[in-house]
């Protein structure tokens, strides 16, 4: 029998990679991690966080300006400003200290840290440098990286940025253009038209955030257009020309100029340099197949994360990485992909599990939708934001939760309450017999699904 340096050789110290390598060493495993740029992974230091980080700012000042409307006297709104410089020292010292966090958690769990890129050399060895590195199983946890359309070519004098770029701005621009109407555009849109920067969104599909209800993300675009951010849906942009973005829209040639134009079209599996041919790793449509077990074709290795494409989420990659773990150690938890929440952190927050109403009456053939207006909730009337509802979806026959679609304030800590309710299979029954506390905005998922049966309480 082979002997090997570790039990488990984790590529990538993410959200999916640190934290499988964390419950390996608390199964007892010996465990080794390479990390070849910063701990934390994508989610810690150019996606989740730093954004949430800038949000948090925005938000602010969007409630500072609006001081008034509370009762406060002596803030001038035209008085009030952000500093991009010290908003940029913040994010860089929230991600500072939450990397080091992750680090010391490993430290502290006796996982072997390596600091590297990491190539597979036969199915068990990795090189790392000059370094070599055996183990009997290996979990590739890469991670993603922006996409860069090849079809979209770049004329002129042009400044695209990707959202990497755009966490990093040091001055806010006058203007920006943004190719992609998913999480990723409509957050940036938000936050840079909240700190005072012009947006116009080009999506070539006919409606933004194609993975939330497509009356909630009407809603949201509706809120958004009303802040003053331009749409332009069913965009198909031709090119980028110095400072324009042409696009095409109903068979009309038309263009959008902007200081500055951020591509945000998705983001591609990252597997560069690490060499999968010569392990064997079978790809499709370059991201790393694998099973509910997150195993790929090869015994012993495991993908988890943004590189099996899956469902790019930080929380996803980290159940995944837990699912890995476990099926190493003998222990058959599969990956349930259908209640796994997305988040979109706007003003109001949006927030989305299960299928939207569309999919739900394709699937299925007794439907209830049920819809609870957050201008009848008096906790958002407290808050001073009323836009928005909650609006879930059940089987009528059985009671099973099918979805929920939340655009409301809290939204993002309150699908978790579906998410656990969809684990544990429960009902709509159990969610109506569960007592909410009053006044919050959580009160109003109960009325939501008693108004998809008829026995709304606080709805005409």
């Amino acid at each position: 029998m082979a002997t090997y340096q570790y039990d488990i050789a984790i590529i990538g110290a993410g959200p999916g990679g640190y934290v499988a390598a964390i419950a390996a060493a608390k199964e007892g495993k010996t465990v080794c991690i390479i990390e070849r740029a910063a701990f934390g992974g994508v989610c810690l230091n150019e996606g989740c966080i730093p954004t949430k980080t800038l949000i948090k700012t925005a938000n602010l000042f969007q409630e500072m300006k609006q001081a008034a409307s509370f009762g406060i006297e002596g803030v001038d709104p035209a008085g009030l400003s952000v500093s991009m410089t010290r908003l940029q020292e913040r994010r860089k010292r929230v991600i500072s200290r939450l990397a080091g966090g992750v680090k010391s958690l490993l430290k502290s769990n006796k996982v072997t840290i390596l600091e590297g890129e990491a190539s597979f050399v036969d199915k068990h060895t990795l090189k790392v440098g000059n370094t070599r590195v055996t183990a009997e199983n290996i979990i590739i946890a890469t991670g993603s990286v922006p996409f860069m359309p090849p079809f979209i070519p770049l004329q002129g004098k042009t400044c695209v940025i990707t959202s990497k770029e755009a966490l990093e701005l040091a001055e806010l621009p006058a203007s920006m253009a943004i190719i992609g109407g998913g999480v990723i555009g409509i957050e940036f849109a938000y936050l840079l038209h909240t700190l005072g920067c012009k947006i116009t969104v080009l999506e070539l599909m006919d409606r933004i955030l194609p993975m939330v209800d497509a009356e909630i993300s009407a809603m949201v675009q509706q809120r958004l257009q009303k802040a003053g951010i331009t749409f332009h849906l069913g965009a198909k942009v031709k090119a980028v020309r110095d400072n324009a973005v042409l696009f095409e829209a109903g068979g009309v040639e038309s263009s959008a100029t902007a200081d500055i134009v951020l591509m945000a079209v998705g983001r591609l599996p990252d597997i560069k340099g690490l060499n999968l041919e010569a392990a064997g790793v079978a790809c499709e449509k370059g991201a790393v197949i694998t099973d509910e077990y997150m195993r790929t074709n090869v015994p012993g290795i495991y993908a988890i994360g943004d590189v099996n494409a899956r469902m790019m989420l930080a929380h996803t990659a980290s159940h995944e990485g837990m699912v890995a773990v476990k099926h190493i150690c003998g222990k058959q938890a599969a990956m349930q992909y259908n209640a796994i929440p997305s988040c979109i952190y706007l003003e109001p927050e949006v927030a989305a599990i299960g299928l939207t109403e569309e999919q739900a009456k394709a699937q299925c053939a007794s439907v209830k939708i049920g819809k609870f207006p957050m201008a009848a909730n008096g906790k958002s009337l407290v808050e001073g934001d009323t836009a928005g509802m909650i609006k879930v979806i059940a089987d009528g026959d059985t009671g099973e939760i099918l979805g929920a679609h939340l655009f409301c304030k809290h939204a993002t800590d309150m699908i978790a309450e579906i998410a656990l309710a969809m684990t544990l299979e429960a009902t709509v029954d159990d969610i109506m017999e569960t007592i909410h506390p009053h006044p919050t905005v959580s009160e109003s998922v109960p009325e939501a699904f008693m108004a998809a049966f008829g026995k709304a309480i606080h709805t005409m």
